[in-house]
C-alpha cells in the first residue's frame, strides 16, 4: 500500500496497518501541511484527517458549527463518498487500494475547505485565467486541425475533470491549475492513466509559480507530462508543437 501512495505525497509508517501521510495542501492562512491517516482494516482502507481540521479551527477561533459548515456538510454527505462524523471526523473508506491516492486528496481538499468555511476566510480572487487558457488550446486546436472538448469526464478511477481534452492519437489533456489543488489533480490523473496503461499527454498550466508555490511548481513536472506558468502565446505555440 505505501508503495501505491508515496510517488505523490510524503509516507510515514505509524505501525499497526497505519500510515501517515503528509500532504502538500495546507490549512489557509497558515503554514501547516494537511496530514492524512490511512489506515487497513478488515480487508478496507480508511482515509481519514484525524479530526485535525475542525481541532485546528477551533484553535483559530473558527466555527464548525456555523451555518455555512453545517450546509456544507450537509452537502457533503448527500453528494460524496466523503462523510462527517459525530467526532468532527472526514473520513472515506475504499476496498480498492488503487483509489487511496484520489480519497486522499478528496479527503485533504475537504479538511482546507472545512478550515476555511470555519474560520470565515475569503475566496480566493478568480482571475481570467481559465478563460485566457481556453482560448489558447481553441487556437491550438483549430491551427493544427484537431477537434477538442471543454469539461471532459476522464475514462479512469476517480471522477476527474479535464479542462480540456484534444483528440490527437495521443489525447492531450488540458489542466487549467487555478491553485495548489488542481495542479495535484493534474498528478494524480497523470499517475491513473500510467497505471491503467491508458495513452495521454497532461499538460498542466499554473496561472504563475506564486499561485502554487516554487517547490510544487517543480515538483509537478516530475509528475505531469509537463507543467509550465501561462503565457497565451507559448502555450499555443507549445500546444502545437506537441500535437504536429
Amino acid at each position: 500500500m505505501k508503495h501505491s501512495i508515496c510517488s505523490l505525497f510524503e509516507v510515514h509508517a505509524d505501525g499497526q496497518g497505519v500510515y501517515r501521510v503528509v500532504t502538500p495542501l495546507e490549512y489557509p492562512g497558515t503554514n501547516d501541511n494537511i496530514v492524512i491517516r490511512v489506515r487497513a482494516r478488515n480487508g478496507k482502507f480508511s482515509i481519514d484527517e484525524n479530526g485535525e481540521a475542525a481541532l485546528f479551527a477551533a484553535m483559530s477561533d473558527g466555527d464548525v458549527e456555523s451555518e455555512a459548515v453545517t450546509r456544507w456538510i450537509s452537502d457533503l454527505g448527500d453528494s460524496s463518498i466523503l462523510s462527517f462524523d459525530s467526532d468532527e471526523v472526514l473520513s472515506a473508506t475504499t476496498n480498492d487500494d488503487r483509489l487511496i491516492p484520489t480519497l486522499i486528496f478528496r479527503v485533504a481538499e475537504a479538511a482546507q475547505h472545512l478550515f476555511a468555511l470555519s474560520t470565515a476566510r475569503q475566496p480566493r480572487r478568480v482571475s481570467d485565467f481559465k478563460d485566457q487558457v481556453a482560448e489558447a488550446v481553441r487556437a491550438a486546436a483549430n491551427n493544427v486541425g484537431f477537434e477538442y472538448e471543454s469539461d471532459v469526464e476522464l475514462p479512469i478511477a476517480g471522477d476527474f475533470l479535464a479542462d480540456h481534452v484534444i483528440a490527437s492519437p495521443t489525447p492531450l489533456i488540458v489542466i487549467a491549475a487555478t491553485g495548489i489543488q488542481r495542479l495535484l489533480e493534474a498528478e494524480i490523473i497523470h499517475m491513473r492513466y500510467q497505471q491503467e496503461n491508458k495513452p495521454a499527454f497532461v499538460l498542466a498550466a499554473v496561472e504563475s509559480q506564486k499561485s502554487v508555490g516554487a517547490k510544487q511548481f517543480e515538483r509537478a513536472n516530475y509528475y505531469t507530462g509537463k507543467t509550465v506558468s501561462f503565457n497565451a502565446s507559448d502555450f499555443s505555440a507549445l500546444i502545437a508543437s506537441r500535437l504536429q
